[in-house]
């Protein structure tokens, strides 16, 4: 296959599954001989994954230095997507000559960077407007547009492609005016970066060890990951077992403020049911955003020779905005897993959780099902603490062997399916596939799109006073 140029189009470039997935699929293109660039609104070198600072990947940003994240703290949907349109202009306008464009996530900015003249491919994780609260009538006026727009931009893609047979099956249902089933491309790890050893040495391991049982939930602080349901199962199990500790770990921003909410609230929870508790904060983090971290907060000191702690007195420890070796040695010390989101569209963290040979209890419902094989990987349980409580004995009273077999069967099933050499060769296929066709549909739409968006956003504004 020729080389090609490929740009890849991201909203925020932080710390999440949607963000592995476009870290991993610009890295294995790049590995294959391509040439990628990463476009996003947002990059905070403090709070994204390596590859994008280190200098592995071009990463170029946009679109955000004009126009707000919100409006008083509103109408995120409006700024998002003219910030996106404005990200979708400096592609178009940059002096790259683009094969294809990768769009992960927001689908507004398709119909403009169709005049970049590039094929359009379209990742799409789930669509936007299941995820948004619909309630009350002024609510659902202020979404009806840009529900309307995720549909007609959406089908202007000239590929897309979803992470996992349950997301095709929502994508078809969603959007039933498009008539287009998606391909299912699987998600990819980098083997060789969860192969590493971990850096004992490294100063930010201080307050993670423990010679206790460690239990790990990895998500992002939002509400909807129900990180909850991991603090009331541990709660459950240790009414009839000591030695346990909760590790919270995931993707944490200051400027969200959802972030900061439900991050407060977890350990607001953890306190409530008597578990003491400990946030780390995350490496060179600023004093603003240090004093939005709940709880009992501790910082890491500047040499490795004092991290001599051992986390005796606590049972939950949160690690926000963890880096790549605190994740290792996390996993590293876990018995087992708990992925908590329902109905979630495929979920990296059992995949990385089970080449890492741990055991992941996750819901029974969404992408998990076709990742995680009950009683051979892991176990799939109702999204309550009792059946998750369960699972938690299941595993910690399993013999060394079993618990091994586990482990490896886990392991071989990430390495056969999820492997970045695969991934990649399937990605490649399918660009190749987006160039032989012909272009989708004609550019004329993006500016009667982009027209659409701009006369209703004056009236979306005064609708959305007080939503």
């Amino acid at each position: 296959m020729r080389r090609l140029t490929v740009g890849f189009v991201h909203p925020n470039l932080g710390i999440g599954g949607a963000e592995r997935l476009v870290v991993d699929a610009a890295v294995s293109l790049q590995k294959r001989g391509h040439k990628v660039v990463i476009y996003t609104m947002h990059h905070d070198i403090n709070h994204c994954f390596e590859e994008t600072r280190d200098g592995t990947l071009d990463v170029r940003t946009g679109g955000g230095w004009l126009l707000p994240k919100s409006i008083f703290g509103k109408m995120h949907i409006l700024c998002t997507t003219l910030r996106s349109l404005a990200l979708a202009r400096q592609v178009s306008n940059d002096s790259e000559q683009y094969d294809v464009v990768f769009v992960d996530q927001l689908s507004a900015s398709i119909p403009l960077l169709r005049f970049s003249r590039a094929r359009i491919f379209f990742y799409c994780h789930f669509p936007d407007y299941l995820q948004a609260r619909h309630d009350g009538l002024l609510r659902r006026l202020y979404r009806a547009p840009f529900d309307l727009l995720e549909q007609a931009t959406t089908g202007e893609a000239d590929e897309i492609v979803v992470n996992s047979r349950f997301t095709q099956e929502v994508f078809r249902q969603a959007f039933p005016l498009l008539g287009r089933v998606p391909r299912v491309l699987l998600p990819a790890l980098n083997l060789e970066e969860y192969d590493r050893p971990v850096d004992a040495e490294d100063a930010a391991l201080f307050g993670l060890r423990t010679k206790k049982t460690t239990i790990v939930s990895i998500n992002r602080f939002e509400r909807r990951k129900d990180v909850a349901l991991a603090i009331e199962a541990t709660f459950r199990y240790t009414r009839k077992h000591t030695g346990i500790c909760l590790v919270i770990a995931g993707g944490w921003d200051h400027e969200v403020q959802e972030n900061v909410d439900c991050l407060r609230e977890l350990v607001a929870l953890a306190e409530r049911r008597g578990m003491r508790t400990q946030t780390v904060a995350p490496a060179g983090i600023r004093a603003d955003a240090r004093a939005l971290l709940p709880g009992n907060v501790v910082t890491a000191p500047l040499v490795a020779d004092s991290c001599t702690e051992d986390l005796a007195d606590i049972d939950v420890v949160f690690v926000p905005s963890f880096s790549a070796n605190q994740r290792a040695h996390i996993m590293a010390n876990a018995s087992c897993v708990l992925y908590t989101p329902s109905n979630e569209h495929l979920g990296i963290v059992p995949l990385e959780a089970m080449y890492m040979r741990v055991p992941v209890i996750a819901v029974d419902s969404g992408g998990p099902r076709e990742t995680v094989v009950h009683g051979k990987t892991g176990f799939l349980c109702e999204s309550s603490p009792g059946p998750f409580a369960a699972a938690i004995a299941a595993v910690l009273s399993m013999d060394e062997d079993r618990r091994k077999a586990m482990g490896e069967a886990g392991r071989s099933r990430v390495a056969a399916l999820h492997g970045l050499d695969t991934f990649g060769e399937q990605l490649e296929r399918l660009l190749a596939g987006t160039l032989e066709r012909e272009p989708n549909a004609p550019m004329v739409l993006g500016v009667l799109l982009t027209l659409f968006i701009i006369c209703t956003s004056g009236f979306i504004f005064v609708l959305a006073n007080g939503i």
